[in-house]
Formats: C-alpha cells, sequence, structure tokens
C-alpha cells in the first residue's frame, strides 16, 4: 500500500479496500488509479457507529414490513366487500406499485444530495399519512391519493423510497465479503416481520367478534399501520451522520444523477429486474389474497395464516442464500433457485382445492425469495460505493414501476374468468427472466477477480 494517500471516509467497515478488489483494488496495491482518479483509501467506520446506523435500518425495516403485511391481506377484501370491482382493486393496486417505483427512483438519485435520514423520514412520515387515510375513507378520490402517494403496498414488501436508501445505508456498515449475508439478515427480518403482519391480519375478525363490528376492526388495523407509519419515521430520525455520503464523494460524483462509471451494467440488469417485476406484480399477495377469495371463498381467518407461512417460508429460505452464495457463487445461485420457485406459480393455476394451492404458495416461497439478498449484494459488488444509493434506486424504481403494470391484468384476468393466467404469464416470464440474467451476466467476472 502506497504510503500516504488522500484519506476519504466514503465507505463504511469495507468498502472494497482490501484484495477484495473493484476499482479500488489497483490505487491501493500501489498501481495508479483508472481515468486519472485522485487516490484514496476507504477507511472503516468505527464498529460502534456502524452497528447503530446498522440497529435502526433493521429495526425500521421490520416496523415497516410488518404495517405492510398487516395491510397487504386486509385491504384488497375490505374493498372488495365495500362494492369494488377486482379490475378496480387491480388498478389502485397498480397505482401504488407505479408511485412506489418513482419514489425509489428519486430516492435512489437524489438521497446523496437531499440527506438520506432527511429523506427517510419524509417517507415514514407519508407512510403514516396514508395509513389515516385508508382508516377514514374509502371514496375512490382519496384511494387513488394515497396510492398516488405510494403510501402502501399492496405485496407486503417494500416498493417504495425507502429500501434503496436502506441497502445504501447497510452497504457501508459491513465488510464486502460478508455484505450477502448482511442482506440476507435484512431480509430475513423482513420478511419475519410481514409474515407476522399477515397473521395479525387473520386476528382482525377476532376483533370483529369481540364487539368492534368488522368496521371498526378494519379501521383500527389501518390505524395501526399509520402508527407503524410514524414510528418508522422516529427511527430514521436517529440515523448518525455516517448513514449519509461523504461531502468528499458528492463533490467529485461527475453525474448528478449519481451512477457514472458503472452506469452500462447497471442499465442491464435493471432492464432483467424489471422482467421479474413485471412477472411478480402478476402474482402479488393483494392479488393472491383475492384470487383465492373469489375462487375458493377463503377469508381473512384463513388468508392470514397462509400468508404467515409463506412470508416465514421466505424469511427461513434467507438463512440459506450466504452459505450457498459463498458454495455456488452469486449468480448461480439467483438463477438456479428461482427457476424450480417458477414451476412450482405454474403449478397454483391448476390447482383444484384451496389446500393444494395453499400448499403449492408455501413451496414456492421456499425458493422464490433466495434470490432478493443474492441480488442485492451482486448490484452492490458491481458498482462503486458512491454509486450504490443510485443503483438500488434505479433497479427498485424500474422493478416498481414495471410491477405496476401487472396489477390491472391480474384484476382484468380475474374479472373475466381467467383466474389461473396471472400465474401462468408470472411463472413463464419469470423462468425466462433467470434464463436471459444467466445468459448475460455469465461470463461478467466477479468484482474480487477482475484484473
Amino acid at each position: 500500500m502506497p504510503q500516504r494517500v488522500d484519506r476519504t471516509h466514503a465507505i463504511a467497515c469495507g468498502a472494497r479496500a482490501s484484495a477484495g478488489g473493484g476499482p479500488w483494488r489497483g490505487a491501493l496495491a500501489g498501481r495508479p488509479p483508472p481515468d486519472g482518479e485522485p487516490l484514496r483509501e476507504v477507511v472503516p467506520l468505527p464498529v460502534v457507529r456502524a452497528s447503530v446506523n446498522r440497529r435502526r435500518v433493521l429495526v425500521a425495516s421490520a416496523a415497516r414490513n410488518f404495517a405492510y403485511g398487516l395491510v397487504s391481506v386486509e385491504i384488497g377484501l375490505v374493498w372488495r366487500a365495500r362494492g369494488l370491482s377486482p379490475a378496480t382493486v387491480g388498478s389502485l393496486f397498480a397505482l401504488t406499485l407505479l408511485a412506489g417505483g418513482g419514489s425509489s427512483a428519486l430516492a435512489g438519485l437524489w438521497a446523496h444530495r437531499i440527506g438520506r435520514r432527511q429523506l427517510l423520514v419524509f417517507l415514514g412520515a407519508a407512510m403514516a399519512a396514508g395509513g389515516v387515510v385508508l382508516a377514514l375513507t374509502v371514496r375512490p378520490v382519496w384511494l387513488c391519493l394515497a396510492a398516488a402517494a405510494g403510501s402502501f403496498s399492496p405485496t407486503g414488501k417494500d416498493v417504495g423510497g425507502m429500501l434503496p436508501i436502506d441497502q445504501a445505508v447497510l452497504a457501508q456498515t459491513v465488510r464486502g465479503e460478508r455484505r450477502t449475508e448482511a442482506y440476507a439478515h435484512y431480509n430475513l427480518l423482513a420478511s419475519a416481520a410481514g409474515a407476522a403482519g399477515s397473521l395479525a391480519a387473520g386476528g382482525i375478525p377476532l376483533l370483529a367478534r369481540w364487539g368492534l363490528g368488522p368496521a371498526a376492526a378494519e379501521r383500527a388495523a389501518l390505524l395501526v399501520y399509520a402508527a407503524l407509519g410514524a414510528a418508522v419515521a422516529a427511527t430514521y430520525a436517529g440515523l448518525t451522520s455516517e448513514a449519509e455520503v461523504p461531502p468528499q464523494i458528492i463533490r467529485t460524483t461527475p453525474a448528478r444523477s449519481g451512477l457514472h462509471r458503472s452506469r452500462g451494467i447497471v442499465l442491464r440488469l435493471t432492464a432483467l429486474f424489471g422482467v421479474d417485476a413485471l412477472a411478480g406484480g402478476l402474482v402479488v399477495q393483494g392479488i393472491v389474497a383475492v384470487w383465492l377469495h373469489d375462487r375458493f371463498g377463503a377469508g381473512l381467518a384463513f388468508l392470514g395464516p397462509l400468508f404467515f407461512l409463506t412470508n416465514l417460508a421466505a424469511a427461513a429460505s434467507f438463512l440459506a442464500a450466504a452459505p450457498l452464495a459463498r458454495r455456488f457463487g452469486l449468480l448461480n445461485t439467483m438463477v438456479f433457485t428461482h427457476l424450480p420457485s417458477n414451476v412450482l406459480l405454474l403449478l397454483v393455476a391448476f390447482a383444484p382445492s384451496l389446500p393444494l394451492a395453499a400448499g403449492l404458495l408455501v413451496a414456492r416461497s421456499l425458493l422464490s425469495q433466495l434470490d432478493v439478498p443474492t441480488r442485492q449484494a451482486y448490484t452492490m459488488e458491481l458498482v462503486r460505493p458512491e454509486e450504490r444509493a443510485a443503483a438500488a434506486g434505479v433497479t427498485a424504481s424500474v422493478r416498481g414501476l414495471a410491477s405496476a403494470v401487472s396489477p390491472s391484468i391480474a384484476g382484468w384476468a380475474m374479472a373475466r374468468a381467467a383466474a389461473g393466467l396471472p400465474f401462468l404469464l408470472a411463472g413463464t416470464l419469470k423462468a425466462g427472466y433467470d434464463l436471459a440474467l444467466y445468459a448475460v451476466f455469465r461470463r461478467v467476472p466477479r468484482p474480487e477477480i477482475r484484473p
């Protein structure tokens, strides 16, 4: 290592400052940096400060995903009970996902200039405001406004601007070789919280039987959602300054968008991720809940525990992501665990009974989310440290925008008795995405071993 370098506090706990590689490796091994870049050493943050930010990100994500799990099971059935058609429900879900995609884009591209903490607090407050709107009215104009704000999630998972910022902050708290494990833990906690939220939704009928009445019980659940949004905002308010991109990096970033050297590879990833998201939007948790209700007569008392199991199965699968990635590589883990899950998704369309359909959904959940932490880690490995929030924002926003089209298609199909069509389309598109991803990126070297 050179005796003297310009020490820039760019990335916490290990951006690629060791033999791990990436664009920093040559400079720190004594070779000149590419394209005349100033020589920098990435200095890890103190462990205590990093752990504070990591804990706050995990707590906020858990609270947010519990709320999303609660509402995603409930809200579609509430709207159907109050006279909205499947096509209208699907359109509202689509509008929400569209707004979530836009929020992700703005958050990822501008968080490094606006301030990550400030933007996270604002988005948490918007989530709380949306919960209040959902609790107080079912008038279409207000529902459209709440959906347009992207303040709730019909998928039961993150769809808005908080996710890409979380990923960027989390990347600053761990060393590169442990990043897949960190994202696995992050997604494990998020899925477990979402599962608990789905289970809590199954308790809404109990509140109704205990004297609140159906409408009051549903309203109480939505007010809990709003309170959790406020708690998320308060949690993010306690992030330290080390959660931000350092001023030195902001001043030297050549593109206002936050993407420069990694733009090409991010665009290729984004195009493929968009296909996967388009397929996933056809079978979001809210749509599946409506489909099971309309086809088999399933109610909240069944759907709540079912989605608890599917989310719990997904959460358990995250524990295998890091060991599999270490053994087989990030790309192989992403592709070859995802393909079998798509076969199970196709089979759901032909399930003749509710128990069989539920069993297929649970089995699929054991495999379908293994690509999530590996995908996040793979993206963070391929881009430079100062581009991480932008890369996460662009990929998440396109996923959100692509998935926004799908619920309307699914609602239209269900309204016209083609009830199994969403599952057939989703399974086919997702399989095509897996094969294309492998074909495009199988020859791209991992950053650690680039020359």
